[in-house]
């Protein structure tokens, strides 16, 4: 008996070994090929896809925003009922919080600052350009958050609208 176990334990290495000896004929590398040839271990080997044409801007965008001088940017958006509604709609979901209905910086959240919000009528507010007040809103200014990644661009230039037309109405 103990012979025979020898027998079949010797069976089972020659076994093991003749496998090995099929792999190591054939090449381990290209029966796991596939893995070889991977782009995932191969990354460094692929191309980037060619882009679109003005997908990635050159031009422009935030840091144009703050290397300009805000005296000189111009509301491009005319002073028509829609964008004084716009102006409205986006004044009441970005700004109402801090500076309240009123513009008066006496909202829920606005009184909880010291100083207050700025109050929006006010002749200090009101006798900056347009390009003030929309560099302000967009990079922030004191306690003012920066907005720009927030609301889009016509919305704080029809915020600004707005602001001025109230400023108007009010005399």
């Amino acid at each position: 008996m103990p012979g025979r176990k020898l027998v079949l334990f010797l069976g089972a290495i020659l076994g093991l070994l003749v496998i090995l000896l099929f792999f190591l004929s054939i090449g381990i590398s290209n029966y796991y090929g596939r893995m070889r040839d991977d782009e995932a271990l191969n990354t460094f080997q692929i191309s980037m896809p060619t882009m679109p044409r003005g997908t990635i801007p050159l031009g422009g965008g935030i840091e144009t925003l703050r290397k300009s001088d805000p005296k000189r940017l111009i509301n491009p958006l005319p002073l028509t009922w829609a964008i004084l509604d716009q102006g409205r709609r986006s004044y009441l979901y970005y700004c109402v919080q801090c500076h309240g209905p009123r513009l008066d910086g006496k909202a829920t959240v606005g009184q909880s600052f010291y100083p207050l919000p700025a109050y929006l009528l006010d002749p200090k507010v009101q006798a900056q350009t347009d390009g003030e007040l929309f560099h302000k809103i967009s990079l922030g200014f004191k306690r003012q958050p920066p907005l720009q990644a927030t609301m889009a661009v016509d919305d704080r230039w029809s915020v600004i609208n707005y602001l001025r037309a109230l400023a108007r109405e009010k005399g």
